[in-house]
């Protein structure tokens, strides 16, 4: 079974802001920016380092941590589907299960739930 490169992400696809950490670490982290943040542009997705004081490992360590978020794996999973065309798919999946048919709506009367509608 071999794979198919559908798309990659890089470091081309994200913002990247310095700034000074902040903790224990004095003069010498008062006055260097090597702490990162990590901004994929597309999904919103953000990872943050400042666990050294190397500001290139912090860049690292931020793109891995974005790369791990929750919300750039859903933005994956999103991106991937419309690119391999399984996005009409979902939208199907999600038409059919919202049906009248499929739903039964209840209320609330006289302090019990009716099914309404029928």
């Amino acid at each position: 079974m071999t794979r198919e490169l559908i798309f990659s992400v890089g470091a081309a696809d994200c913002r990247f802001d310095y700034y000074r950490g902040s903790g224990k670490g004095g003069q010498k982290r008062n006055k260097t920016s090597s702490a990162v943040r990590c901004t994929h542009i597309a999904s919103g997705a953000v990872g943050r380092s400042d666990d050294t004081r190397s500001q290139h490992r912090n860049k690292i360590t931020a793109f891995k941590r974005m790369s791990d978020s929750t919300v750039f794996k859903k933005w994956h999973r999103i991106e991937t589907a419309r690119r391999t065309g399984r996005m009409q798919e979902a939208y199907d999946a999600v038409e059919e299960a919202v049906r009248p048919r499929n739903l039964l709506v209840e209320g609330k009367t006289e302090g019990k739930w009716t099914e309404l509608g029928k």
